[in-house]
């Protein structure tokens, strides 16, 4: 016997029924009424931004300077929108944004603003450095400002023809550090034995697993590079100040007294050492800078243009990456080095392989500049990589090795199939070494009452297990491979620097030098910078004056570009979730960066377990 509904609920229903369709078909219409306006936004890019006559370009780097971004498109949206991940901003952009906007009517000043300025190598500060001071020559006033300056601010503030602080702000310069967090008497604690093998009496990456404090050949080394870094940042950022440098290095190492001296009043401090020029508040500097540019009555503030909006509206806001007629292709390998595969940021075996391969099997590609920016990782795809850099000079292209700030170990084993290797004076390279590290803990689970016994066919089979003891014919036979790859190391090194192999482990041994250094003792050809690295290859091609840079790197797809945008939407935005995790780390950056650096090894994945990898970070 069926049973029929009141007709009141069945109107009900109904009713529900349309309504319910009538919501889904709404939100349906809005979602592709939202990607339509991507799409379209991206296929045919129109109404951006405009450069103000008589404006004042704003250079405000946020994060850390980099060579290129970490992780895709579509990674950096999502790390931006679940508030993980670092800033990172491209040195390329604000060095093209400067260089352009010195000979662009339009821009009247120049305006760096560094309060989310996290700082960068030493090498990617010299670079902007020079393009502030060149943009100087024009004539058109730089103006610096921030509520506080640290080490890598001030430095490029020097350049300025005019440093404006806060009367609440601070310049603390500290110098350079080198500490790191040790686990020796935990592990011990926790019943854990980490076996390391390496060859190298300064190969300190593991010494983190073996002492509580840093030996004398690390701290040695490190104070030796250093203590380079220090002279030259003092003396360049003298010479850009046009003060001695001598006042720069007391006020920094007499900063307690300094400070007692003003009782406590940093700015005042910092004014009468001569760091800056001014102590000025946010809207007095605004309205000093209406009176030297004029204002903006729609944004209520000074005539001003954003170095990113600068660059989409003079269509610099890409990498260029011209077609037809001779060619320098510039490839950036940046981060560790991995086997397979790797996002931006890091170097793996077989994508940066392809894109060597790609500027290879380009007829119009003459010569490449390799940019290596990496502390090293994996023995076997630093080995991979150099073998693509190799087959490109059989086939007859010029390869040149331009180093950023980081150029060690892995990075440096990538480097010796060059005609000519470039290093900046302050790059950071060398830790010619190799070594590997397998953790066991069977006594840990014996305090636990857990046991682990068994027979295998081999004495092989079952040896390298982490819950068993490391047999020490297994011992002798990983140190046996580990020195064997370190012999390879320096049979690649010596070949591709024309000395003998004794020679090169004199001045290996895991030994991180800096780039003047390194020049000295012939690990490189030449100092200088990117640009100078490619005209050289440029003229060892033989291409004469008329040739194209051509940028090889992976180019997000239409698809990978709409989700991109999507995701940087103000709506999405609004509806991430926060990690609590997050929140506070950022609040602890020494436990961000115990994590980080516990993260670092947990990538490792060397087919043998061989790493030519430095301590020093990427950037």
């Amino acid at each position: 016997m069926s049973r029929e509904l009141h007709p009141a609920l069945r109107a009900a229903r109904l009713a529900w029924r349309v309504f319910d369709g009538a919501c889904r078909a709404v939100i349906n219409l809005a979602v592709v009424a939202v990607l339509l306006v991507v799409l379209v936004a991206l296929m045919f890019p129109r109404g951006g931004p405009k450069v103000p006559r008589g404006a004042a370009l704003v250079v405000a780097p946020s994060g850390v300077l980099v060579e290129q971004y970490s992780g895709s498109p579509v990674e950096r949206a999502r790390e931006r929108l679940l508030g993980g991940g670092e800033d990172e901003t491209l040195v390329h952009d604000v060095v093209t944004a400067i260089r352009e906007a010195k000979d662009d009517d339009r821009i009247a000043a120049l305006v760096l603003a560094l309060d989310e300025f996290a700082g960068g190598g030493l090498t990617k500060l010299e670079d902007i450095q020079r393009a502030v001071l060149d943009f100087r020559s024009s004539g058109k006033k730089v103006i610096a400002v921030a509520r506080s300056y640290g080490d890598a601010s001030w430095f490029l503030a020097a350049a300025a023809d005019e440093i404006l602080l806060d009367p609440q702000g601070a310049v603390g310069i500290e110098g350079y550090e080198r500490y790191r967090t040790y686990f020796r008497s935990a592990l011990e604690k926790l019943s854990v034995d980490v076996h390391v093998f390496r060859v190298g009496t300064f190969k300190s990456a593991v010494e983190p697993f073996l002492r509580d404090d840093m030996s004398p050949a690390a701290r040695e080394a490190n104070l030796d590079w250093m203590g380079d870094l220090w002279r030259t940042w003092l003396d360049e950022a003298a010479a850009a100040r046009g003060m001695p440098a001598e006042r720069i290095a007391a006020y920094v190492e007499n900063f307690s007294d300094v400070i007692l001296e003003h009782r406590g009043d940093t700015a005042s401090a910092a004014l009468d050492a001569g760091l800056v020029d001014e102590l000025v508040d946010r809207l007095a500097f605004r309205e000093r800078m209406i009176d030297l540019v004029g204002s903006d009555r729609k944004k209520k503030s000074y005539r001003r243009i954003g170095f990113r909006d600068y660059l989409v509206a003079i269509g610099k806001d890409e990498r260029p990456h011209p077609r037809g007629g001779p060619a320098v292709a510039v490839i950036v390998a940046r981060g560790e080095i991995a086997m397979g595969e790797r996002p931006p940021g890091q170097i793996g075996s077989r994508s940066t392989g392809e894109l060597i391969r790609r500027a290879r099997e380009d007829d119009d590609v003459a010569a490449i500049v390799l940019r290596v920016d990496s502390p090293g990782g994996s023995a076997f795809a630093s080995e991979e990589i150099r073998r693509e850099c190799a087959r490109a000079r059989e086939d007859g292209k010029k390869v040149v090795i331009s180093m950023g700030s980081v150029a060690a170990s892995g990075g440096y084993w990538i480097s010796t199939a060059a005609d000519e290797i470039w290093a900046h004076p302050t790059t950071i390279t060398g830790s010619i070494g190799i070594f590997g590290m397998f953790p066991t803990y069977p006594r840990l689970l014996d305090r636990l009452g857990v046991h682990v016994d068994g027979v295998g066919t081999t004495p092989l089979a079952g040896s390298v297990r982490p819950d068993r003891p490391l047999p020490p014919r297994m011992e002798r036979t990983i140190q046996a491979m580990i020195e064997d790859g370190y012999r390879d190391f320096l049979e690649r090194v010596a070949e591709a620097r024309g000395m003998d192999v004794d020679r090169v482990d004199a001045i290996a041994q895991g030994r991180v030098w800096s780039g003047i250094d390194a020049l000295d003792l012939g690990l490189v050809d030449r100092l200088g910078t990117l640009d100078e690295a490619i005209a050289r290859a440029a003229e060892l091609a033989d291409l004469g004056e008329d040739y194209k840079v051509r940028w090889v790197e992976r180019r997000p797809g239409l698809r990978e570009k709409l989700v991109a945008e999507l995701l940087n939407t103000r709506l999405a935005a609004a509806l991430a979730p926060r990690s609590a995790l997050d929140g506070l780390l950022a609040r602890v950056p020494a436990a961000r960066r115990v994590l980080d650096d516990l993260d670092r090894w947990t990538r490792l994945d060397d087919p043998r377990g061989l790493y030519a990898l430095s301590p020093l970070p990427a950037d």
